[in-house]
């Protein structure tokens, strides 16, 4: 049933709120109050018509699974949180169960739940998320390698204090060969280096990586390898993670740095290899620590005997003059 105002209402309303405050419709004669229902399905016509399906991301909290087979969640960020529902019929073809902190992509639309005034996104497709799927192959082959002792501290060997010739696994043109070269060179470092060119991203990248892993073992002429990029998204580094590769670098029969990312950044090649630096570029000053370190014990040395020398010979000319 619509309400109107009665008379002494609506001029209450007028002098409450002025023409021009609200407009004019909000304080005329004319002017509706609506109920609650009547407002709220208003809204839902708004809501439902104004904004497109549309997929979203976020993190799945606050999950209930009811025994009518709907299924009741929220999707959050870091900023906001919506409240979510996903019908039985939906629900029935997900290829698995949702689970609570998973991060997802789904397919709904907007709708508003009008006995409780709360709108919410009706979820008709949910896919997960790229990241959240390939952590978790990462940590199930971590545990399979590990398992095996692929990755056990025993199987580790020393890397040379003196490498002679080092070979770097990389790209030719990336930013990480050229911080790695910069290093060396400012640290006055005396040794050759062999940039060994791969793909370190996309298709293919992993086996350009072991097959130039195994070719630097046979060509016997590395003390060291490092095998290595700049930083990246765990997509970007996913090449590293390749079983194939894991355990070329375990196998290498040349000591491995692996040098992958930024410090925050671990792939599998880096349980796998026998030294784990957290950049290329601390790779560089570990290969240089004990050339700089020796540079320095000669320099110092060097101005021992020099001082030794020179007090030595002053000594001598000092009885040498007493003498005469």
């Amino acid at each position: 049933m619509k309400l109107r105002p009665n008379p002494p209402a609506a001029a209450e309303a007028a002098e409450l709120f002025p023409p021009g405050d609200f407009g004019d419709e909000a304080a005329g004669p004319a002017a509706r109050v609506e109920t609650v229902s009547e407002f709220t399905r208003r809204l839902k016509a708004l809501i439902e018509s104004g904004l497109a399906p549309c997929w979203v991301r976020g993190e799945v909290s606050n999950l209930r699974a009811q025994a009518s087979g709907h299924v009741y969640f929220s999707l959050k960020d870091a900023g906001a949180q919506v409240s979510c529902v996903l019908f039985r019929g939906d629900a029935a073809r997900l290829a698995a169960p949702l689970r609570e902190a998973t991060q997802v992509v789904v397919f709904g639309a907007a709708g508003v739940y009008e006995a409780r005034g709360q709108y919410q996104l009706v979820v008709r497709v949910v896919v997960e998320d790229g990241v959240g799927r390939l952590q978790r192959e990462f940590e199930a082959l971590k545990r399979r390698l590990a398992d095996e002792g692929l990755f056990a501290p025993e199987r580790k060997r020393a890397i040379p204090l003196l490498p002679r010739c080092v070979g770097f696994i990389t790209s030719p043109t990336g930013a990480a060969v050229q911080d790695f070269l910069r290093i060396l060179t400012r640290r006055g470092w005396r040794g050759r280096v062999v940039v060994l060119p791969v793909k370190v991203q996309g298709e293919g990248a992993a086996a350009e990586m072991e097959a130039m892993l195994r070719l630097a073992g046979r060509l016997e002429i590395f003390d060291l390898l490092v095998i290595g990029r700049g930083g990246g998204s765990i997509e970007d580094l996913w090449a590293f993670n390749e079983e194939a590769l894991v355990r070329a670098v375990a196998a290498s029969t040349v000591p491995v740095i692996s040098a992958v990312g930024h410090e925050i950044d671990f792939t599998l090649c880096d349980f796998a290899a026998d030294v784990r630096a957290e950049t290329p570029s601390a790779a560089a000053e570990l290969i240089s620590s004990a050339f700089v370190a020796f540079a320095e014990r000669v320099a110092r040395a060097g101005v021992a005997r020099t001082a030794a020398v020179t007090g030595g010979v002053e000594r001598a000319r000092e009885r040498l003059n007493h003498a005469r």
